[in-house]
């Protein structure tokens, strides 16, 4: 996940959303946390806050408004299954926003079980906490290779540009929510599950247990993991007393920024 730019309407409103989520995330995580964070927060929001910079940064040096450029280019040119089909265009309004949210299952999948993907995403699971700047982490690399996956299934889909905005916003939102160190009523947090991700749900996916961290790899919608067995509804530790991260990598001294920017690139145990 990166910033949105700064300029265009579609850029507005996506910052705008941006900021409005994750000022509301941080303040739960103050006012009613879920667990008790095992570093410090000042120490880890550096890192993680300047990863999302650099990205943000790269994102926007080499390729600006991506997605939505990618987007009114098929829209233009008439590519893709959904306009091919020609349906209403709520219809196909629907159908984008479910197959983005498939196609980021898929993709997350993937880079869990092909190696040299894993290298990359694998920076993300390093974090030895989980809260709303964990949701943003992710290494360089992996956000540009995400950013040409999604180019190609928004061409494939025939993606609406308002549709392709409005998931980008409910991606991002998603990803802080989720992430996020937050307490929920277990009713509510029981009915919610039912549809979208929840800070509960998606913390299982960053425990050392390697088969619970093949659990739970959506972003927005739950049913993708119900509906392809990857479902797990609670840590075998329970909550509070999980450990995050990865089990050969605790020490917090090696997990500095430039070590994390390096990391895909030395030897580790998979």
């Amino acid at each position: 996940m990166e910033i949105p730019e700064l300029a265009g309407p579609e850029a507005i409103v996506r910052t705008l959303a941006f900021f409005g989520v994750f000022g509301v995330m941080a303040l739960w995580e103050v006012i009613a946390p879920r667990r008790v964070l095992a570093r410090p927060k000042s120490e880890r929001w550096v890192i993680n806050i300047t990863i999302t910079a650099v990205n943000t940064l790269l994102a926007r040096l080499l390729m600006p408004g991506f997605a939505w450029g990618v987007a009114l280019m098929a829209k233009e040119n008439g590519w893709g299954l959904l306009y091919m089909l020609d349906i209403p265009v709520l219809a196909a309004f629907l159908v984008t926003i479910l197959l983005l949210d498939l196609a980021i299952y898929a993709q997350h999948v993937a880079f869990h079980h092909i190696p040299m993907f894993w290298r990359l995403h694998r920076v993300h699971h390093l974090d030895l906490d989980v809260d709303v700047t964990t949701g943003l982490r992710f290494h360089p690399g992996e956000i540009i290779l995400s950013l040409f996956i999604k180019g190609a299934v928004i061409i494939a889909i025939g993606a609406d540009p308002i549709a392709v905005v409005l998931f980008e916003i409910v991606l991002n939102a998603s990803a802080m929510f989720n992430h996020a160190n937050v307490r929920l009523f277990k009713p509510l947090d029981a009915g919610l599950r039912m549809v979208v991700v929840t800070p509960d749900m998606h913390r299982v996916h960053h425990s050392v247990i390697v088969p619970e961290t093949n659990s739970n790899f959506g972003f927005f919608l739950s049913a993708w993991d119900r509906i392809f067995r990857t479902y797990k509804a609670q840590p075998e530790k329970g909550h509070p007393d999980m450990k995050i991260g990865q089990i050969e990598a605790r020490d917090h001294r090696g997990l500095t920024l430039l070590a994390l920017i390096a990391h895909p690139f030395l030897r580790w145990p998979r």
